[in-house]
């Protein structure tokens, strides 16, 4: 299955919805490594590089962006062979997880899976990496998995948020989720938090996990508990998505992952039984494309009159303006599914904690570059991790990991 996009009541909005003024610095304060504001030129030409906090943060990760973004030869070379092969071919990390399922506020459940053995074995400060795969993933797909495994290699905790029905979650009420609602992510954060009390928590999400993620950061109350985040692949305008999944071999895509979010709907049919109302259950769980999904199920479970209006509602750029959390976004130029022209680089570049690169290629959560092409982690792992180990070390107050390295991961 092809991995990853888009996809109320609404969470009261909190008062970052709307700061009056973006000059206030991230609350993390990180020392300044060169003066003025978009100096750093040392990154190879290959790659875009920009934003806010550009000449704080690309020192960090210099030695990634000093090499030219080379493609690996056939796979990476076209965005659909590219995304393709990432998605059936990759391979996927053995990890033992244990599951905790959490039960939100108006009785849905979702689950987190957590590497077995580490809630007694990695002291209560360790830092806590929080991944939001894409739509309908979770924490079987091979992306998630090797991220997963890189930073418990490091010495983090890592928890994959697998949303309501995805990888086996199981379904208790009658309702979903969506690129819009953020009531799960919120229960999530809190209850990491509480659990985890003395441990900095940073984030990294895919696709429409991107998309979440960053609406949250921008727009709740919650989001001064990260410390730092990821955002990959995110579609930034499902608007604008959703057209060009209408396109061409786009439609691939589209169809492919209508089929997964029907799937899981078909898993959970009686729970809709009795719904009424302006649902249309049938078109959601015989879904051709996800807009069919989002007009017979989505739309109406959140509040929305119309598909369209609930994809205008669910834009992260939007909302990434208001960001105040070290926020690092990876994009590709060529990725199918989230369109260059939707990154918001113009409120990128004027706040001072975000950083984009662009990749030239990449396709959709594919990245096959990089030393551990064609079938290991993404070129995009290696800079994720030394990114957050960094803001882990200011935050900390350290320059070294702060737990046990784990030298390998028990199948």
């Amino acid at each position: 299955m092809i991995m990853a996009i888009l996809s109320s009541p609404h969470l009261t909005p909190s008062p970052l919805a709307n700061p009056p003024s973006l000059t206030r610095r991230s609350r993390l304060k990180l020392t300044p490594i060169m003066a003025k504001a978009d100096q750093f030129k040392d990154h190879h030409p290959s790659l875009e590089v920009l934003g806010g906090a550009r000449d704080l943060f690309c020192p960090v990760i210099k030695t990634h962006l000093g090499r030219p973004y080379d493609h690996y030869p056939v796979f990476g070379s076209n965005r659909h062979i590219e995304t393709i092969f990432a998605a059936f071919f990759r391979n996927i990390p053995d990890v033992k997880l244990k599951r905790e399922c959490l039960r939100t506020q108006d009785d849905g459940t979702v689950t987190l899976d957590w590497v077995s053995g580490d809630a007694g074995n990695l002291p209560g400060n360790t830092p806590i990496l929080l991944l939001l795969p894409g739509l309908s993933g979770g924490s079987d797909d091979s992306y998630v998995r090797h991220m997963l495994v890189r930073a418990r290699s490091k010495g983090w905790r890592v928890v994959v948020f697998n949303s309501r029905g995805c990888a086996d979650s199981p379904v208790t009420t009658p309702q979903m989720y969506s690129a819009s609602y953020l009531g799960d992510l919120d229960a999530v954060v809190n209850h990491v938090v509480s659990r985890y009390p003395k441990a900095n928590l940073y984030g990294a999400g895919w696709s429409m996990g991107a998309n979440i993620l960053v609406q949250y950061l921008g727009k709740e109350a919650g989001a001064r508990r990260f410390s730092g985040a990821v955002s990959l692949c995110n579609p930034f305008d499902l608007v604008m998505s959703d057209e060009d999944l209408c396109k061409g071999f786009n439609r691939i895509y589209n169809r492919s992952l209508a089929k997964a979010l029907s799937g899981i709907l078909k898993k959970h049919l009686m729970l809709f039984e009795d719904i009424g109302g302006d649902y249309n259950i049938p078109l959601a769980a015989n879904a051709q494309t996800i807009r069919d999904y989002d007009e017979g199920l989505t739309r109406v479970s959140f509040g929305f009159k119309s598909v369209d209006e609930y994809l205008q509602n669910s834009c992260s750029a939007n909302y990434i303006k208001y960001v105040r959390t070290p926020l690092l976004c990876i994009q590709a130029k060529n990725d199918p599914i989230a369109p260059d022209r939707a990154i918001p680089r113009q409120d990128i570049k004027e706040n001072p904690n975000c950083l984009l690169i662009v990749t030239p290629k990449g396709g959709h959560l594919g990245w096959v570059a990089g030393d551990n092409a064609p079938v290991g982690c993404p070129w995009t792992d290696p800079m994720v991790i030394d990114f957050l180990q960094h803001l882990e070390n200011e935050k900390s107050g350290t320059r070294q990991g702060t737990g046990e390295l784990l030298q390998s991961v028990e199948a």
